[in-house]
């Protein structure tokens, strides 16, 4: 716990046996209470591996893609009670020792959600980003910054930690189960006025570490953009969009 407030980990996991190990070794357990492994039907021993470890999983008996998985990764999280919720991906790619950092950030009271920037800094080339994704992020986040009237480093960061008010506020039901669930969901917190704060993290790109193929990142590009320019239409009052709005029946609320 920081400060009162109890903190859990959520692990959306995809054939990251060889990597959930290392992952967790990094976790700050002396502040976190929880760690969430929701398993999206892999096909290594990602489960066994979770289960060797003691923590608590999740089987989807099917895969429900990336933003499905984390669905049930913050349904689980709230309905264990948590505070804060930080989103980590157990492929090593990011630092787990800033998840006491991001916690801090909201236990503060200065913000709402934290997202781990690759960009500030030094850390994205540095630790093997491809070239190509590093241009097409900063070219996406300087449109979306536009588009969104927001000033962030990167839009496309897996490493997040969110309050238990913005989890119950947002409508993630609504929201993509695939790799554009994390641009929509965090328009759904700025288009609710969310306070967002950065920290700059390194990243590592090596052979387990996910990482989605070209095709399917000109894919999420074009979501990310219709998402976008959806949030900006929708704040002109140009068109209505069901992205956004308050949840109703499709919220993740849980009471624990």
């Amino acid at each position: 716990m920081l400060h009162g407030k109890k903190i859990a980990v959520v692990l959306p996991a995809y054939n990251a046996a060889a990597t959930l190990r290392r992952t967790y070794a990094e976790i700050p357990l002396d502040i976190v209470d929880d760690v969430i492994l929701v398993d999206d039907a892999s096909r290594d021993e990602t489960v066994a591996v979770a289960q060797e470890l003691g923590l608590t999983t999740v089987l989807h008996p099917r895969n429900c893609g990336y933003g499905g998985n984390q669905k049930t990764c913050y349904r689980t999280a709230l309905a264990r009670g948590a505070d804060i919720v930080v989103m980590l991906h157990p492929d090593y790619q990011y630092a787990p020792r800033l998840v006491t950092a991001m916690a801090s950030m909201i236990v503060s009271g200065e913000y709402d959600a934290v997202l781990a920037s690759r960009i500030l800094g030094k850390g994205a080339l540095v630790g093997g980003m491809p070239l190509y994704k590093y241009v097409a992020n900063r070219g996406l986040t300087f449109v979306q910054n536009i588009l969104m009237g927001q000033k962030l480093s990167e839009y496309h960061s897996g490493y997040r930690a969110w309050s238990r008010p913005v989890l119950e506020g947002l409508a993630l039901d609504r929201c993509s189960d695939d790799f554009v669930f994390d641009n929509q969901m965090l328009a759904q917190a700025m288009d609710a006025d969310f306070r967002i704060g950065e920290i700059s993290c390194p990243t590592r790109y090596f052979p387990e570490a996910s990482s989605i193929n070209f095709r399917r990142s000109v894919v999420y590009g074009l979501g990310v953009l219709k998402t976008s320019l959806a949030y900006r239409l929708h704040r002109w009052g140009l068109r209505a969009d069901p992205l956004f709005g308050p949840p109703a029946a499709s919220a993740v609320r849980v009471q624990p």
